[in-house]
Formats: structure tokens, sequence, C-alpha cells
């Protein structure tokens, strides 16, 4: 914009240059917020073109910095690059902040007090300036300047209230920026937030209706408080805990005691049992997968690792996880970090794991069949879990928990159960466990017509017995033994002693009770 001009040719420039203000600010308002920096560096080449400047640029505020976010300069000029952002200007930072328009023809034209501004606009060439103030509802932003390299510029009132506007224009339109920006984020995270709460919300579903039928851990043996004072001590931790175990002895339910005893509490515990899913499924179960990722990936998956953030995932059966996803958990016990199958981000997370396995891990780091870097990361704190033959005592405690937890289902109300039934599964050895002794339960409960229970332990023995895996000759003889002893009290010799019943001598059966390392068990009552 040339200064020596007639009236008309003045008026004429006024013009043309509130029509490129109503343009630029057009522009501004109708681009999408993600496509405005680049509508801003469009603005700044136009306005430099026709307002006869070198130089123009755009910087902001980001917390105690100056950043700059824009700029456009004519051919043939160097920039400032980042160069103003790094120095000190105290005269021109406490004038803009004011929201005072700052411009000079000759750097001369400064004042005493902008001597350090003097000294590095003469090392970097600079003749002529102007600087905007750029104010928002919530106070200052940033400024746009214009600067001149070739020649003195000089200005007049009415070029420089123009100019003020280009401030306010490029204010409102950062403003918008970041309002919506932040919105999309917040959106963003709301959508987040609400597909992580639906599978929560669809998994903890699966969890009640398919699995969690047990509500307290029931009994006051030695065994039993050894485990409990143990979970007190680590739940709070956050520490990995592997449950050593076997099958039915209660391995979920003590990982629901220590979540519900730690600071994760609030969240829901999620499970995944590793040997009931099929290997091409257990890695999209496990961390997720984006739509397309494979055949009938219709949409994006969140996988349990993503939805248990900030909670505890419970991995039952970790010994049946397949080899080639052992790295890959192994590497989100370590860092906290995995990929969604299909996507190449990175997401982190804080999950707190609970493994557990009837398995001998150490014998499967020998046969190669589970990693030995994996297998001490979760061995930060074993859990021994006791089998229901080593805590007998809680057997009549237990009875009548399940006892009162079938009565509402099955319309049914038992006073009493008969002592030969208990002395009967105090006998039992329960390879199956607390599971099995449930079932047992509900069975008797089922065939139950009156109010006394009565256990059939040999029936279900016999059950058993049939659907087990095969036994050596010396187990069967063993066990055979075991119950016959149990059945007589352990009376060897006399009229309907073990030894008349099993056919073999007294002092062979003494032989073989020695020698099959038999051992008499007090009773429970």
């Amino acid at each position: 914009m040339i200064e020596n001009k007639t009236t008309a040719e003045r008026e004429n420039t006024r013009l043309q240059f509130e029509m490129l203000l109503s343009e630029i600010s057009t522009a501004l308002i109708n681009v999408p917020h993600d496509k405005i920096d680049r509508e801003l560096e469009i603005a700044l080449k136009r306005l430099v073109e026709f307002l006869g400047f070198d130089r123009s640029s755009i910087y902001q505020i980001s917390g105690f910095k100056v950043l700059l976010t824009h700029t456009w300069a004519v051919d043939g000029f160097k920039n400032l690059e980042r160069a103003i952002p790094e120095v000190q200007l105290p005269w021109i930072s406490k004038t803009i902040l004011n929201n005072r328009l700052i411009y000079f023809s000759k750097i001369d034209d400064l004042p005493a007090e902008a001597a350090q501004e003097k000294e590095f606009y003469k090392k970097h060439g600079l003749l002529s300036m102007v600087i905007v103030p750029m104010i928002v509802s919530t106070g200052f932003i940033g400024s746009v300047s214009f600067g001149a390299f070739r020649a003195e510029r000089s200005f007049s009132s009415d070029l420089l209230e123009r100019i003020r506007l280009i401030g306010t224009i490029f204010a409102n339109a950062l403003q918008r920026k970041m309002t919506e920006r932040s919105l999309q984020d917040a959106l963003a995270e709301v959508r987040s937030l609400k597909d992580q709460l639906q599978a929560e919300c669809g998994y903890l579903k699966e969890e009640i209706e398919l699995h969690f039928v047990h509500k307290g851990i029931v009994g006051q043996s030695q065994a039993l408080k050894k485990v409990l004072s143990q979970i007190e001590q680590v739940a709070v931790t956050g520490s990995t805990v592997l449950l050593l175990g076997e099958t039915g002895t209660g391995k979920e339910l003590l990982a629901r005691t220590i979540h519900n005893l730690s600071p994760r509490s609030q969240r829901a515990m999620l499970k995944v049992n590793c040997g009931a899913l099929p290997p091409s499924l257990i890695e999209s179960e496990l961390f997720g997968h984006e739509k397309g990722a494979f055949t009938g990936a219709s949409s994006r998956q969140l996988g349990r690792f993503e939805v248990a953030d900030g909670s505890t995932l419970f991995l039952d059966e970790i010994s049946e996880l397949p080899l080639e996803l052992q790295s890959k958990l192994l590497r989100d016990l370590q860092e906290g970090q995995f990929e969604r199958l299909g996507s190449p981000r990175t997401i982190s997370i804080d999950v707190r794991i609970i493994a557990a396995t009837n398995k001998d891990l150490n014998k499967a780091v020998r046969e190669g069949s589970f990693r030995q870097d994996l297998f001490y990361r979760l061995n930060v704190f074993p859990l021994k879990v006791p089998p229901l033959r080593d805590r007998r005592e809680d057997i009549p405690d237990l009875v009548w928990d399940f006892v009162r937890e079938f009565e509402p289902r099955m319309g049914k109300t038992i006073k009493n159960i008969r002592k030969e039934s208990l002395d009967a599964l105090g006998s039992y050895d329960w390879p199956g466990n607390v599971r099995e002794l449930r079932n047992v339960i509900e069975r008797a409960m089922i065939l139950c017509k009156g109010s006394i229970l009565h256990f059939d332990i040999q029936k279900d023995q016999a059950v058993h017995s049939e659907i087990s895996e095969p036994f050596t000759l010396e187990e069967i003889e063993k066990k055979h033994i075991q119950y016959v002893l149990n059945k007589t009290g352990w009376r060897i010799r006399g009229r309907g002693g073990a030894a008349e019943i099993l056919g073999l001598k007294p002092t062979t059966l003494d032989s073989r009770i020695k020698k099959l390392g038999l051992t008499r068990r007090p009773s429970i009552l």
C-alpha cells in the first residue's frame, strides 16, 4: 500500500483493503477448525502483498512460552525464524500485554526503554514494524506482526485502525480453533469412555451371568487364614499376583477379593479365560482390533486390556496362552503399552494383572511351552491356594453355605444334615475341590424330599470315577484301601474290619498301608 496517493486513490485502496479483510474474515469463519491454520497462512500472504510489507508472523502464548505458530515472507528475505521467542524483549512484551498497538517507521522511533528491542531489530535488518495484540474473551492470546526489510514505512492513523482489525479477526479464528479442538478432544474422550463403559458393562454382565455365583469366602481353617493374610498384604500394593492351585479351589474368588481390597475396587474386575478361547481369537479379545483388521472385523472393538485400564484383569488358565501372545503380554506388563490388531498406534494403559493356573509353570518353562521371562514377571507374588482336602474343617461351613444358596432357588428349607453324611464328606479326597463339593450339594438338594439333607457320597464317587482320567493300578489300590479304612474308622482287625472287607491278612494290610503312605485323618466333627 503506497502512502503517496491522491484522495480518490486512497479511498479506493481503503475499500479494497476492507474487501480483503471481509474475504479473510468470511474464509476463517466458514473453514473447518482443522483448516484454520492453513487459511491463516494464506491470509498472511495476501496481507503482506497488499500492504507492501516483507514479512508477517503470528505469535501465540502457550503456558509460559511464546511460540511462533504462523509466518509468511517475501522471497529473498530471510525470516526471523524462531528467534523472537528465544530472546527477551521486555518493552514490547509489557506494551503488547496492555493491549496497545506497537509501530515504528524507524528503529530510532522506539523509546529509550526499548534498548534491547532496538539492538535485536538492527541485528536482523528490520526497518519498520507493526505489532497488533490478539485479545479474546479470556484475555491476551498472542500477536500478529508485519515487518519491512527493504524500505522504511510510514503509517497513517487510518491504516493503523484497519490493521488493528486484523488482530481481532485472527484472534476470533484462533479462539474458535482452540474451542472446537477442545470440544472435539472432549467428545473423543467421551466416546472413548462410552466405548470402555459399554465394553466393561458387557464383560461384567457376562461374568455375573456365567461365573460369579459365590460371593463370599467361607471357612476358618488355618490354611485358609494363611492365604487371606497374604491377600491382605498384597492387595493394596498393585503388584502382579500369580494364583497357583488345583482346579475348583476358588482362585477366581480370591482374585476378586484381591481386587475388592485394592484401590482399584471402584472399577469392575475383568476376566479372560485363556484356555476357553481359540488361539485365533484370543489376541483380539485381549488387545482389541480395528475395523477391517481381519475377515469378519466389521467394527472396532476394545480389548479387555483397554477396557480394564485403571482396574484389574484376571487371566485365568494363563498356562494356556499361546506362545506368540506371551511376548505381547510381557511387553504390556513391562511397559504398559500395546497396539490393537490392525492399528500402528501405541496405547498406554494402567492395568493390574492377576494370573491363575492349575499347571506347573516351572515344568511348562522347561518344556518350552511357557516363556521363562514371562514366568518371572508373573511370579512377583505367587500365592498357593490350598485344596479342599487340606482344609477339611471348612467343609461343614461350606456345605451349609451352599445349602442356603440353593434353598430359595429350589423352594426348599433344610433344617438338618445327617452326621454320617458330613462324616462321609469329610473322608472324601475331593479331587474337584470346592467346585465338586458344590455340585454334590446341588444334586443332594434336588433329590431331597424333606427338611433333612442326605448325601450318597459313594454314588458320587462312582460317578466321578467314570469321568475321571485313567489311574494306575497302584493309584486305584491306594484309593480303594483309603476308602475302606475311612469307612471302617481305621479299624483293621476283627469282624467288619478293613482287613476282612479287603480279604487280606491284617499284617498284609499293615504292610500295604505303610508302603502306600496312607495316614489316618482326624474327623471333622
